[in-house]
């Protein structure tokens, strides 16, 4: 069996759920199941030395059964044309080597960039190949959630057809969620061509670390009596950070209460003027980290933070939920309502409130503060979720089974 995967962004960059991507091929290999990656030089997150590193990088093996191999592409920058722009241009390169490959049994697509939904109906038809299609982001709904399009606007009926290509050719749709799943029912997909993976953390990797052996307060120099609060994600409008900020303001007289921002992203600057400018000593800033460091973030946190803009939660399930729990430690949710706070409140490893309240968002804080033995105990409840549920054996596997019947359906099919 042969799985060809276009992919936008691959190891080592840093983008939204990279680990998923690498637990998944190992996975791939280790049922004796052959995988082609096309994918650009990698940019994003990678600093000069690091993206130097892939100047003359052509191939590349992973778990033995893994090639990638990678085409010139320049870097990405925060410019969203300029970022279409390279999206386009990998999405061509991508088609021309899509076509040129042979012996291929499946296409394996991810949903980001959106239009490799486009890519991957177009080679189906051509190669006469199932096509799989790995939905962790409902387009256009999120660009409606992040003010990047109006509903019925002309991007949003450009993203309904893309959307409609996609869904109408591929072969099997995975999706992260039970509210996912609506989503796209409710535009018409058949109920048997949708299946619920939820995306999972690796439990081995991502562990509780007690404050006194983190060395991250060491490196970082934090003090290890403060009461923390993390944020660890994308700087954007989707992700509603600026609730963090209005809380921090409104408690900064509680010198004990602190918040940690890590991340990246368009509206990094401007969230970093507005605390300078309300002079802020409460909120501090720092590079989004590696994977391998996930454990130790999370583990600044008394508790750790999940938040959306107003109106997107309906699109989004938030993986790095599943990050926090298995790190131990509680969930504050500022989310919009839906299967996430279900969640949360069945197994009592966290606080939810609605996307936008900023009075339910600091009485969580405070909450936690007042009573951090809860805290402990949230955190406790979360990982037990984890341990239980959604460990990577349990969703790596998943994938393996659809990726086998979907060939062999095909295969039968064609005898």
């Amino acid at each position: 069996m042969k799985i060809l995967q276009l992919t936008g962004y691959f190891i080592p960059e840093k983008a939204a759920s990279i680990y998923l991507t690498e637990n998944i091929l190992e996975s791939f290999a280790n049922a004796n199941i052959d995988v082609v990656i096309y994918a650009s030089r990698p940019t994003r997150g990678l600093d000069d030395k690091e993206y130097d590193k892939y100047k003359y990088v052509k191939t590349e093996t992973m778990f033995d059964k893994v090639t990638i191999h990678r085409f010139a592409m320049f870097r990405e920058g925060k410019n969203p044309i300029i970022r279409a722009l390279r999206y386009v241009l990998c999405w061509v390169k991508q088609f021309y080597y899509g076509c040129m490959i042979k012996g291929v049994d499946v296409i394996f697509l991810a949903s980001t960039p959106p239009i490799q939904g486009i890519l991957g109906g177009l080679l189906k038809k051509i190669k006469r190949v199932p096509f799989i299609y790995n939905l962790q982001d409902i387009f256009p709904d999120s660009l409606v959630g992040t003010g990047l399009a109006k509903k019925d606007g002309l991007l949003w009926k450009i993203g309904r057809v893309i959307e409609n290509f996609t869904y109408c050719n591929a072969d099997k749709i995975i999706v992260i969620s039970q509210d996912f799943k609506r989503n796209i029912m409710a535009k018409g997909v058949p109920e048997d061509k949708i299946e619920v993976i939820y995306n999972w953390v690796d439990e081995q990797a991502v562990i509780p670390i007690p404050r006194e052996e983190n060395q991250i307060f060491d490196e970082l120099n934090l003090d290890r009596t403060k009461f923390y609060i993390i944020y660890a994600g994308n700087l954007g409008n989707a992700q509603n950070v600026e609730i963090i900020i209005d809380t921090a303001n409104q408690i900064k007289d509680n010198t004990d209460i602190n918040f940690i921002i890590f991340g990246t992203g368009g509206l990094e600057q401007e969230y970093k003027d507005k605390v300078n400018s309300l002079k802020l000593n409460n909120v501090s800033f720092f590079p989004l980290q590696p994977y391998e460091k996930v454990s130790q973030v999370y583990g600044i946190g008394d508790a750790c933070i999940v938040s959306c803009k107003k109106g997107l939660g309906g699109s989004a399930m938030p993986s790095k939920t599943w990050s926090i729990m298995s790190a131990g430690r509680a969930v504050i949710a500022n989310f919009d309502e839906g299967e996430l706070k279900t969640i949360i409140e069945k197994n009592n490893c966290g606080i939810f409130t609605k996307a936008g309240d900023k009075e339910a968002f600091k009485n969580a804080i405070l909450e936690l503060y007042n009573d951090k033995e809860k805290a402990v105990q949230l955190g406790k409840n979360g990982r037990k979720f984890i341990m239980e549920n959604l460990t990577r054996e349990i969703g790596t596997s998943k994938y393996v089974k659809v990726v086998k019947e979907v060939i062999e359906k095909n295969q039968s099919h064609c005898q």
